[in-house]
C-alpha cells in the first residue's frame, strides 16, 4: 500500500477502523498487555497492510478517542487480545479491520439488531457507505471475515453474490483465544486450498 493511500485512509476512516496490527505479545507479562498501544501507526510502514483482507466488526461498542484505535481497546475488560492472539503469525496480520455499522455506539448487539429492524434504511446506508470505503481502500476482490452472528448476517444479505464471506465468532463470545485462533486457521488453509 502506498503512503498516500494509507493516509487518505487515516484522515477518512481512521476514526471508525483499523488494521489488525498489534504491539507483539510479551508472554512473560499479562494477555492484555499493550493492547492499546496504536503509537506505532504513526511510523507504521504502509507495505505490510493488506486491503484486500477485511476484518469486519458490527459495530462499535463505545466512543473512539484516538485515530485507528478500534479494535484496539486499552481498558482492562474487553476481549480484544483474543483477536491479537489468533491472528499473529497468520496470513490476516495486517488486514483492515472496520465495522459494517458505523456511528452507532452500543454494547448490547440485540439493540443494535432491534434499532436496525426498526431502522431498514440506516442498514442501507450503512451497506453503502462500507461499500465505498472497500473502494476507497482499494479492495480487490477482498476476502471478509465476520466477527460474530450479527455482522455476518448483513455482509451476508447484501453481498453473498459478490464478495467470499467467513464466520468467526465474536472475540467477546464465549470462545478461548486458542478455539478463536483455530478458526482463523481454518479459513486460511480454506483460502490456500481455494488458490490451489
Amino acid at each position: 500500500m502506498e503512503v498516500s493511500v494509507y493516509n487518505s485512509i487515516r484522515e477518512n476512516y481512521g476514526g471508525c477502523s483499523s488494521w489488525a496490527i498489534w504491539t507483539k505479545r510479551d508472554e512473560t507479562k499479562k494477555e492484555k498487555t499493550g493492547m492499546g498501544d496504536i503509537d506505532f501507526f504513526d511510523t507504521l510502514n504502509p507495505s505490510i497492510l493488506k486491503s484486500n483482507i477485511i476484518l469486519v466488526g458490527l459495530n462499535i461498542s463505545g466512543k473512539l478517542n484516538r485515530t485507528f484505535s478500534n479494535f484496539h481497546p486499552s481498558h482492562r475488560t474487553a476481549h480484544d487480545y483474543k483477536t491479537r492472539y489468533a491472528l499473529e503469525d497468520t496470513d490476516f496480520w495486517g488486514a483492515y479491520m472496520t465495522d459494517i455499522i458505523k456511528d452507532y455506539e452500543e454494547k448490547i448487539s440485540s439493540n443494535v439488531r432491534k434499532y436496525l429492524n426498526n431502522n431498514p434504511d440506516f442498514e442501507k446506508q450503512n451497506v453503502e457507505r462500507f461499500e465505498r470505503e472497500l473502494s476507497d481502500i482499494q479492495a480487490v476482490k477482498p476476502t471478509i471475515i465476520a466477527f460474530g452472528n450479527d455482522a455476518h448476517r448483513i455482509l451476508n444479505k447484501h453481498f453473498k453474490n459478490k464478495y467470499k464471506i467467513y464466520k468467526v465468532p465474536h472475540y467477546s463470545s464465549n470462545i478461548s483465544k486458542e478455539e478463536l485462533r483455530e478458526k482463523f486457521i481454518e479459513i486460511q488453509k480454506e483460502i490456500k486450498n481455494n488458490k490451489k
